[in-house]
């Protein structure tokens, strides 16, 4: 049912490659639903943005693996193309590369930074994945987040999506 991050964006990728050739990922994201709420590094749900610049474009995907009231279909649903501006911060993309660590290492680094104490007293604590480039400290982050995104997170957890370090807490 669940997957980690790495295993449902190389399935995302391979979908935008169909779309743009040079397609480039700028996001991928965890989201929570009744059955999966992101314990261990996984999701049932896992949405990605990817950027064309022949075709000045970007596009989201998602991936489900399951089928529930509160996701999509499963299997993989294109969004809507939107223009794109490689100037835009929010939509920096980077190399596939550099995603050396999955989601389920980058939440055993947040559970040892304050994430077990949140977990141990809430056992069905909801915990959202995002990971993006940094382009200040030129590093692909994961952001361990421990609550459905950023208005309600108990804990934010920054951790090196290539070395598998822990960066810091967020605030």
């Amino acid at each position: 049912m669940g997957s980690t991050g790495r295993s449902a964006f190389q399935k995302l990728f391979v979908s935008a490659r169909g779309w743009a050739a040079d397609a480039k990922p700028f996001l991928l994201a965890s989201q929570v639903i009744k059955e999966s709420t992101g314990k261990d590094g996984k999701s049932a749900v896992w949405r990605a943005g990817f950027a064309s610049p022949s075709r000045r474009a970007i596009k989201p995907y998602i991936w489900s693996g399951v089928q529930a009231e509160d996701a999509p279909s499963p299997g993989i649903n294109p969004g809507t193309e939107d223009s794109y501006s490689p100037s835009n911060t929010s939509t920096q993309v980077f190399d596939m590369g550099f995603l050396k660590v999955d989601s389920d290492k980058a939440f055993d680094v947040a559970q040892k930074h304050g994430g077990d104490k949140i977990t141990k007293k809430n056992a069905d604590q909801p915990i959202t994945y995002l990971l993006d480039w940094n382009a200040r400290s030129s590093q692909l982050v994961w952001h361990v987040v421990y609550g459905t995104g950023a208005d309600d997170a108990k804990l934010r957890v920054a951790v090196n999506a290539s070395s598998g370090d822990y960066i810091r807490v967020e605030k």
